[in-house]
């Protein structure tokens, strides 16, 4: 199972910005140029998490993105639920004649409840705590 780049790109905006002090703000171009992700893409990431009550964005001159919720409270889990579609196979009816006696998509979906309250168990916080490689390289 492979999450988008979408996804992916979601989660490093959450741990930057968990990186910093407190209500410290940061900016997409800083973000970008740490994760050499282009801006374009960092804009449309940055606008759902704050879509999504993960991170304030404050316009102006003085403004820029910080975390609207502490670390701990950030449920990688819960997160990935939220951006990540995870269908993973198209069952329909018309796409799939052997459908209604099918149960691989039943199994499918019991592995990606497996998988996703396996994240569950960890926030932001347990990516970052006591982790100076991760300090080092941002």
């Amino acid at each position: 199972m492979q999450l988008s780049s979408f996804t992916d790109y979601s989660i490093r905006v959450l741990i930057y910005l968990a990186m910093l002090d407190k209500d410290e703000l940061s900016n997409i171009a800083t973000v970008s140029e740490h994760y050499h992700i282009s801006k374009n893409h960092l804009v449309k990431v940055v606008h759902k998490l704050g879509q999504l009550g993960y991170i304030d964005t404050i316009q102006g001159k003085n403004g820029g993105i910080k975390l609207k919720k502490s670390p701990k409270q950030l449920n990688v889990g819960q997160i990935i639920r939220q951006l990540e579609p995870l269908e993973l196979l198209n069952c329909g009816a018309s796409f799939c004649h052997i459908s209604p006696a099918c149960r691989l998509k039943k199994y499918l979906i019991d592995a990606k409840n497996a998988f996703l309250n396996e994240l569950e168990k960890y926030t932001i916080y347990d990516l970052i705590n006591n982790n100076q490689k991760l300090l080092n390289l941002l």
